[in-house]
């Protein structure tokens, strides 16, 4: 499947600005799942420097400098993507859970692609008594792999209600899962530290999800979004499966990856300054289109 992703943001100030810093990380990546034909991101007023550079985990990132005065900030971010994710008839054939995570501490790859980096807590991540026993219900012993973490997945959009309003970009996890409600970017955080907290490798994924409009109903344009999953380490063999749990879905061939991180601090699509005096407001415009 091929797909045409525009992902557009704007920032507008209510003062000049003349000073604005930012990382980007709004290309994709290819990858054995998906191979990036085209891509181009175009930042508006015209940057003093762009440079590219290779993120600690493959992201690629683009530093940003702007030092001319300017009232609004547009970043617009063209890809051309083709997605070949199937996971086909072998998708539960997997190893005992308990053997995944002795096979962690066996692994000898340290880089991106390797569970090491994928297992600690973190910031936002952080091994909780709580979440961790939530996690425990769907790994008893002997289960494979894939179906525990298909059941926890499966239990966390049951479980949690998808509400815009409950969190922010910084809410912890715990409070989260506390109110059992949140957003993908929550539900993703939360089902990591649960699978680390029972000592398997989590990585958490940003990116964008094919959506579908209503029946009867034209799909709006800009009215997609990015997207947060889970990547689940399974072994050498299988490698990094992606679990959905805002959808309960495995991510095949409607999720495309942008980044890939610890959390969502590894991963966010625009960090920066600027300096300006008085409010400022953001739109964010997603389109992700199908060509095929």
């Amino acid at each position: 499947m091929i797909y045409k992703l525009r992902h557009r943001t704007t920032y507008t100030y209510e003062s000049f600005t003349t000073f604005a810093q930012c990382v980007l990380r709004l290309t994709p990546q290819s990858s054995g799942r998906q191979t990036v034909l085209d891509t181009a991101v175009t930042v508006t007023p015209r940057p003093k420097s762009m440079v590219e550079e290779i993120g600690p985990f493959g992201e690629r990132m683009l530093k940003v400098l702007i030092d001319q005065p300017h009232r609004s900030l547009v970043i617009d971010a063209r890809s051309k993507v083709d997605l070949h994710a199937d996971l086909g008839t072998l998708l539960f054939q997997s190893a005992a859970w308990e053997d995944i995570r002795a096979r962690t501490y066996e692994s000898t790859i340290l880089g991106a692609d390797g569970p090491a980096s994928f297992l600690y807590p973190g910031e936002r991540t952080p091994l909780t008594a709580e979440i961790t026993e939530y996690a425990r219900a769907s790994f008893w012993p002997g289960r494979p792999i894939m179906e525990a973490a298909s059941d926890l997945m499966r239990r966390i959009h049951a479980d949690f209600r998808y509400d815009p309003r409950a969190t922010d970009v910084s809410t912890p996890a715990i409070e989260a899962f506390e109110a059992r409600r949140g957003v993908c970017q929550d539900f993703t955080h939360i089902m990591i530290c649960g699978l680390r907290g029972l000592g398997l490798p989590a990585a958490y994924v940003s990116g964008y999800l094919r959506t579908f409009a209503p029946p009867g109903k034209t799909k709006l344009q800009g009215a997609d979004a990015t997207h947060a999953w889970v990547n689940v380490w399974c072994g050498d063999d299988r490698g990094w499966i992606g679990f959905d749990p805002t959808n309960a879905i495995l991510a095949q061939n409607d999720h495309i990856v942008v980044a890939v991180g610890r959390d969502y601090g590894d991963v966010a699509p625009i960090m920066g300054l600027i300096l300006t005096p008085g409010a400022q407001a953001l739109k964010v415009e997603v389109d992700v289109v199908p060509q095929d």
